[in-house]
């Protein structure tokens, strides 16, 4: 009996996300398409896999214990298609919101990234947003980008997270707040909040303002974090965030102040067209997870910390 791949990692994808629609994203193909790849598996195993179950799907008996080695058998076919390609290439990684520093969390896992035999090769670039390396996954023209995923995403990307860290509140010295050892963020509702450009592209400014009911909010042009900064400490009411460990310039004037009840996280997720069989992908998101357990970069706590979607799977809940 020869297995097609392309039905076992229909089956497969299926499997992880229990629903034929999410499933055929992943691989940008219809859901038709991936119904069809399903039922000829079915057929030539002479069983059903999943059950029907109104939106979605389950396994089977007979699904769970096929679950397993299907995943053997791809990742044994992906490395075969892996092996082929050119190992000369470097691992081409765009990094968007470079205002908040991409690169200080993805140096800690770059270096640890190992071939058997020899280091992993990465060729760094600076995507503009989101949508911009998007576009440049889905064309090619790189093999993975780092910074922070919203939906939607178009069908034939993944996202892994990667990293979930607490975000200060900076604001001037001259600030009323300024004093207090730590902010609650419903504290900040009088206050300006100053976005390094318009909100309508900073999806986490927004979100934040949204949900905290912080009314009055400005905009600035993205010239770098020491203007950014250096507009915030020039004026008494403004306030801004920036993840806790981005290393500062020297701007005087300027309190960073934790924020608490709940705590806002600023997800990191590492992006990759589906399919994508360079060899050093692999050993970038096992680096990633390595490092994200080493350094407990998710833990998530719903009744402490606060972010703008639930994660799914990967944060650990405590």
């Amino acid at each position: 009996m020869d297995l097609d791949t392309a039905q076992v990692r229909a089956f497969v994808y299926a499997a992880q996300e229990l629903h034929f629609g999410r499933a055929a994203g992943r691989l940008a193909i219809s859901q038709q398409a991936l119904s069809k790849r399903i039922a000829r598996l079915e057929s030539l195993l002479g069983t059903e896999l999943f059950e029907r179950r109104g939106h979605g799907v389950d396994l089977t008996e007979a699904g769970r214990r096929f679950l397993e080695p299907a995943r053997r058998a791809l990742a044994a076919a992906d490395d075969a298609v892996a092996a082929m390609v050119s190992t000369g290439r470097p691992l081409r990684v765009d990094v968007w919101g470079h205002l908040y520093a991409p690169m200080r969390t993805l140096a800690q896992v770059a270096g640890q990234t190992q071939h058997p035999e020899r280091k992993l090769e990465l060729e760094l670039g600076h995507g503009r947003d989101l949508p911009t390396v998007m576009t440049a996954l889905l064309h090619g023209d790189i093999d993975a980008a780092f910074g922070r995923v919203h939906p939607p995403l178009p069908p034939g990307l993944t996202h892994h997270l990667v990293r979930l860290e607490p975000v200060d509140a900076v604001l001037s010295a001259d600030h009323p707040l300024a004093a207090e050892p730590t902010l609650r963020p419903e504290q900040l509702r009088t206050s300006v909040l100053w976005a390094p450009g318009a909100l309508s592209r900073l999806d986490f400014l927004r979100r934040f303002a949204d949900h905290f009911d912080v009314r009055e909010r400005a905009g600035s042009v993205n010239l770098g974090l020491a203007h950014f900064l250096t507009e915030v400490a020039e004026h008494p009411r403004r306030f801004s965030l920036l993840p806790a460990d981005v290393p500062l310039p020297e701007i005087p004037g300027l309190r960073f102040v934790p924020l608490v009840d709940p705590t806002p996280l600023y997800a990191w997720s590492l992006l990759w067209r589906t399919g994508n069989v360079h060899p050093g992908l692999s050993g970038l998101a096992a680096a990633c997870a390595a490092e994200a357990g080493r350094s407990r970069w998710l833990e998530y706590d719903p009744s402490r910390d606060w972010l703008p979607e639930q994660p799914k799977g990967d944060a650990v809940v405590g």
